[in-house]
């Protein structure tokens, strides 16, 4: 049976890490920051979590 191919999609937006939790960046803090706070831009740098139910099907598609 062939291996399942790695979700190119997911590994760019997800990183996994050390203890095999899955991290994503925030949303809305990729451009436009020149109307945005510094306090939400510095907000919008830290990584977040990824819920149970999506690291479920994201584990799926990178294949851990």
């Amino acid at each position: 049976m062939p291996k399942m191919k790695t979700s190119k999609a997911v590994a760019k937006r997800i990183k996994v890490t050390g203890r095999g939790k899955l991290r994503r960046g925030r949303p809305l803090g990729r451009h436009l920051k020149s109307r945005k706070t510094p306090k939400r831009v510095r907000f919008l740098r830290q990584g977040r979590g990824v819920s149970k139910c999506f690291a479920k099907q994201a584990k799926k598609l990178l294949g851990l």
